[in-house]
């Protein structure tokens, strides 16, 4: 048996190698002199630049230094900064003083500031990646026993956010005439697409003439009592959208929606097949219950086949993954939007996701204002809306005008304060099945059953909050065999 030579082992495996950080003395140096010798260089780069992302931490201190003394209308340069650091420092052989003389000896200009800053910046970002990096790795090898790789994944895709939610130099001030152009272009998209809106059509007319149709970058909260239909509302307006989508080939060789949208739908609380069930149940008129127990007959099949077919070809993708945090989410809109394109998110529902584990930890209001939150940011983010369900509370019950109202919203404070939209769904005739009296009662029975010709098929979207037109309630016709809203008839339709 041969004996093992640890020597040559050792001798047989290669020399470890250590990389330092990413980084660029150079380019920091440079930034600085620049701004030591004129202090516009620093309102440059102050708006993305922290002291943080300088490498060197004598570097981290004079410009931290400099740019308090430059916010508060005082001169920063070398002499008025070397009253402020230690003055035996040694840097690099260099007495303090020598250091910010050869510092703005050696100055870039100012024109050439914010790029030095973007590099500064950049490298920045590359070292928390590493650090994240590491610590994913360091984590994975010894991780704790109540840990689960679950929690490692949220809370590195927590850390990304932060990374990319914060200190972004693209951002800032933009010149009027480049806002005006994106409004005359918003305005042509609107001439050009069907109805005329400027947002997405929910293929609702009363409601998208209300609306103008959904609006990109908005956040639209679509809230009701159990009973009330707002996942079939929402499951609607989905289907509308999807089946409206048209498509062109630009010059760049990418697929831009000309009309309609590509749809993403996250079914938190129904599994995929559910949601298919009624979409079919919607199209076909065939009620759900009787499709599950396979109460058909060759007509209804030949019905489902057909509509099954258009299905297929839908821009529809559903996911049915429950439990999913916010974080998890924001990924996977991403991954769709830019594998396949996304015009539209529906989220069902807002309080079946779960906050980053930092929030978990403390109470449920704060968790949901970070999840609604981080939904509006999304939305800006992918420049598309989001339509979020929510539950409301059950107050709505005790009052006898059971409309909803704002204050109704579960953890209403940060909901109504994210949402550009809040809409409520709202059935009368729900509540009026619940009222009915003895048929012993003749009076109360028939006054009973008018109140019912009344109500009866019809459903209300009470516009609640609307940042960019007006509140108000929207009637629509509903039919809760196949749980599908449509347009009241124009005998019934009101003027507005």
């Amino acid at each position: 048996m041969p004996v093992f030579d640890s020597t040559a082992r050792k001798q047989a495996l290669p020399e470890p190698t250590f990389r330092t950080a990413p980084h660029n003395i150079e380019a920091e140096q440079a930034l600085l002199g620049a701004i030591l010798v004129n202090n516009e260089a620093f309102y440059r780069v102050s708006d993305f630049l922290e002291p943080k992302h300088f490498f060197e931490p004598i570097h981290q201190r004079i410009f931290e230094l400099a740019g308090g003394l430059i916010r508060a209308n005082k001169l920063a340069t070398p002499v008025t900064l070397k009253t402020f650091l230690p003055a035996d420092a040694d840097i690099a052989g260099l007495s303090l003083n020598q250091y910010l003389a050869r510092l703005a000896a050696e100055a870039t200009t100012i024109i050439n500031a914010e790029d030095y800053g973007r590099t500064v910046y950049d490298l920045s970002i590359r070292r928390d990646l590493i650090a994240i990096g590491e610590d994913m790795v360091n984590l994975a090898y010894d991780a704790p026993v109540e840990s689960t790789p679950l929690h490692h994944i949220e809370d590195a895709e927590r850390r990304l956010y932060e990374i990319a939610e914060t200190g972004r130099y693209d951002s800032g001030f933009q010149r009027f005439a480049q806002a005006l152009t994106t409004a005359v272009d918003m305005a042509a998209r609107a001439y050009q697409r069907d109805g005329s809106l400027s947002g997405l059509a929910t293929g609702l007319t009363d409601l998208d003439s209300r609306m103008g149709g959904l609006q990109p970058s908005d956040l639209v909260i679509l809230a009701g009592r159990p009973g009330m239909g707002k996942t079939a509302l929402a499951t609607n307006i989905a289907y509308n959208v999807a089946k409206a989508w048209a498509g062109e080939v630009r010059a760049d060789g990418h697929m831009a929606t000309v009309n309609g949208g590509i749809v993403g739908f996250f079914s938190l609380e129904m599994s995929a097949e559910q949601l298919a069930t009624r979409i079919i149940s919607e199209q076909t008129g065939i009620p759900s219950n009787k499709i599950r127990r396979g109460g058909i007959d060759e007509g209804d099949f030949e019905k489902i086949k057909d509509v099954s077919i258009e299905l297929q070809n839908l821009p529809f993708y559903v996911d049915e993954t429950g439990g999913l945090s916010i974080g998890q989410l924001a990924a996977r809109a991403r991954r769709l939007k830019r594998q396949r394109g996304l015009d539209l998110l529906v989220v069902d529902y807002v309080q079946l996701l779960q906050g980053s584990s930092r929030r978990s930890s403390e109470n449920r209001v704060q968790e949901i204002t970070e999840i609604t939150t981080r939904l509006k940011a999304l939305a800006k983010e992918l420049n598309i809306p989001i339509l979020a369900l929510s539950q409301l509370s059950r107050q709505v019950e005790t009052r006898d005008d059971k409309r909803p109202q704002l204050s109704d919203l579960r953890e209403s404070g940060s909901i109504e304060q994210d949402a550009d939209v809040v809409l409520f769904v709202f059935r009368e005739e729900y509540y009026h099945q619940m009222r009915k009296p003895l048929e012993s009662n003749r009076e109360k029975f028939e006054e009973w059953l008018a109140e019912g010709n009344r109500v009866d098929g019809k459903a209300e979207v009470i516009i609640g909050k609307q940042r960019h037109g007006p509140t108000g309630t929207v009637e629509l016709q509903f039919d809760a065999a196949v749980t599908r809203f449509a347009n009241l008839d124009s005998a019934h339709r009101p003027d507005f």
